[in-house]
């Protein structure tokens, strides 16, 4: 009994020591990521030789599209002859980063600084630039105050060392060769170790993990090194189960990760790297558009640039920059230090709250004079708009807890206009709370026709068809709704135009596809998406599995184009869907665009992770 007892308290000894052990860690753990989580913004570095040709870095030679010995002869052409390590870092600033993550060496294993490591290939020993282009761009970005991150690939194709040398080919087998394999980690973590010494990085940025088991890699042996140098040094999620935060790469999450640390690695064409050829630029207004997504859902966005082999930025990549820094600058408050924003429930739109939760920003992606919240159980002290004192928002309060904002004599931002509700105290959202549901004869005879059609939208996409038995016909002629002597005929002329639209209907797309409110025909094969005022942009829909049939306005038959980001062919994972509405073709009141589909709608919702091909 007496060793039983002794057991017990042992036991109960360590279980407690195990749990305060881990509280330390945890409070550690959310010390060292502050900085990182507040960030939002960062800009990501890939240059290398392959800026020479322009062509896909490592990938090419990699997938065989050119041969070993041709790729490589691009280090005769990699001058970095025009490089102002001091410009690049500016307009970094400029843009309202607060990190850069820079490719140290990517998988073709050509390492910008003079390491030292066995058989290393690098700039100043191998290329025409004969100079070490690493260390003067990680002392300005010191000097400026951001943050340094360190990209870092730990396959190495071009090393003998290393197992794999093209998609192939192989040098050897671990199994057959471990001698091989413990010279090629010695050598990988040789480098590591003349990086963590050198340039005390903030944050390791790997890549290429899943070409290895993380016991192959030796990874927790390699967090350890690094650890040595900075024991809050910030690992992203491609150390194979080793990492502080998620990396979700091109494709913007539908759903926000689960780890409340992650950001998203993003090109602002089709590549990484520098490619002449590669037009297909995001406008600045989608990337400004993409960093509004991503802070909503509180992550960070790592916006990709790509110099040129001389050193130089590629103009449309400026202009994107500085754009990103005009927004930024004007609406800080609602960038840095803020976190995950409202439930879509709640509202139909992108949001974020401040820090102290005592603050709740709307995204406003169009110029329109009304938006609503719901379910919103404590009452604003006041609302304005970032950046324009002028404007005016009324704030309306009723009894089910719904928020009516008004605007006028706003001058909307050309990209995202930031509405700024503030609060004695933290808001409360509540959840599975009833909105007031007023009959379709009701919603008719309101004075204010926006207001109505509002509801009438927000009625429709939660599945409450107001409509059925309404004497509403399929074509908006012969209707026998009920009107009556105050029945609003501006509300009755759009019902009659949108019929198609608000007839037989579905719920519309749940949160995340869409940042406004929809419904769904019945076969589930047209999207009707609901656009108020006017759009600063094309319109975006994201996660959609489906190909696109025909795109047009409902009521009017204008037929209309979109364009697809970020598809990878290789991938399921869907592109990002942009359509634009012509300014003249919009409804003053809410415009109806009907998407059809091949077959009935299919949704990603999946996780998003890292690239592991690049055919």
């Amino acid at each position: 009994m007496r060793n039983r007892l002794i057991k017990a308290v042992f036991l109960g000894l360590a279980i407690s020591a195990h749990s305060i052990n881990a509280q330390v860690q945890s409070v550690d753990n959310n010390k060292k990521m502050e900085w990182f989580r507040n960030a939002k913004l960062g800009i990501f570095i890939h240059w290398g030789i392959y800026s020479v040709n322009g062509i896909s870095e490592s990938w090419s030679f990699f997938n065989n599209y050119i041969n070993y010995e041709n790729y490589m002869k691009q280090l005769n052409g990699f001058s970095a002859s025009k490089y102002q390590p001091e410009q690049w870092v500016g307009l970094i600033k400029e843009s309202g980063a607060k990190y850069a993550v820079i490719t140290t060496k990517h998988h073709d294993g050509i390492a910008l600084w003079n390491s030292n490591a066995e058989k290393a290939i690098t700039i100043p020993g191998n290329a025409s630039a004969q100079k070490d282009v690493l260390s003067p761009f990680v002392t300005s970005l010191k000097n400026s105050g951001l943050k340094t991150g360190l990209y870092f690939s730990l396959p190495d194709w071009s090393h003998p060392y290393y197992d794999i040398n093209t998609r192939t080919k192989k040098r050897y087998d671990l199994k057959n060769d471990p001698k091989r394999w413990q010279q090629f980690t010695n050598y990988y973590q040789t480098q590591l170790t003349e990086l963590s010494s050198k340039y005390k990085p903030d944050l390791l940025w790997f890549d290429g993990d899943w070409e290895h088991t993380s016991e192959e890699w030796k990874a927790t042996q390699t967090l350890g090194i690094l650890k040595q140098y900075n024991p809050d040094i910030i690992i992203n999620s491609r150390l194979n189960h080793h990492g502080d935060y998620d990396t979700p790469e091109q494709g913007i999450p539908v759903i926000a990760p689960q780890n409340p640390y992650w950001e998203l690695c993003y090109t602002m064409n089709d590549s990484w790297g520098y490619q002449p050829y590669d037009q297909n630029y995001k406008t600045p207004n989608m990337i400004v558009r993409t960093l509004a997504d991503v802070i909503s859902m509180g992550g960070n966005l790592l916006l990709d640039i790509g110099p040129k082999a001389d050193g130089t930025i590629p103009e449309k990549q400026v202009e994107i920059l500085k754009n990103l820094g005009r927004w930024v600058s004007k609406n800080e408050k609602a960038v840095y230090e803020t976190q995950r924003g409202i439930p879509f429930e709640n509202y139909k739109g992108k949001s974020s709250l401040s820090d102290s939760k005592k603050s709740v920003f709307l995204y406003l992606e169009e110029a329109k004079n009304m938006t609503k919240i719901y379910g919103l159980g404590t009452k604003p002290t006041s609302a304005k708009i970032i950046g324009d004192s002028k404007a005016v928002v009324d704030v309306s309060y009723n009894d089910k807890n719904t928020v009516s904002l008004h605007f006028s004599n706003v001058k909307f931002d050309k990209d995202v206009s930031v509405v700024e509700l503030s609060f004695d105290t933290p808001p409360v959202f509540l959840k599975d709370f009833e909105k007031e549901k007023q009959p379709l004869s009701k919603l008719m005879d309101q004075k204010n026709t926006r207001s109505a059609i509002y509801d009438i939208a927000d009625a429709l996409h939660d599945g409450d068809d107001l409509f059925t038995n309404s004497g509403l016909t399929g074509d908006g002629i012969d209707m026998h709704l009920g009107k009556s002597a105050h029945t609003n005929p501006e509300t009755l002329q759009w019902i009659s135009k949108h019929t198609e639209a608000l007839l037989d209907t579905e719920k519309g797309l749940p949160e995340g596809h869409y940042p406004g409110m929809s419904s769904l025909s019945k076969d589930k094969q047209t999207v009707y998406l609901f656009v108020e005022g006017e759009p600063t942009g094309p319109i975006a829909l994201k996660g959609i599995k489906n190909n696109i049939a025909r795109i047009r306005i409902v009521g009017e038959g204008t037929l209309l184009d979109h364009s697809i980001y970020n598809k990878l062919y290789w991938s399921d994972r869907p592109g990002i869907i942009y359509v634009d509405i012509p300014k003249e073709r919009l409804d003053k009141n809410m415009t109806v665009i009907a998407v059809l589909l091949d077959k009935p709608i299919e949704l990603y919702r999946e996780k998003i992770g890292a690239i592991e091909n690049n055919l």
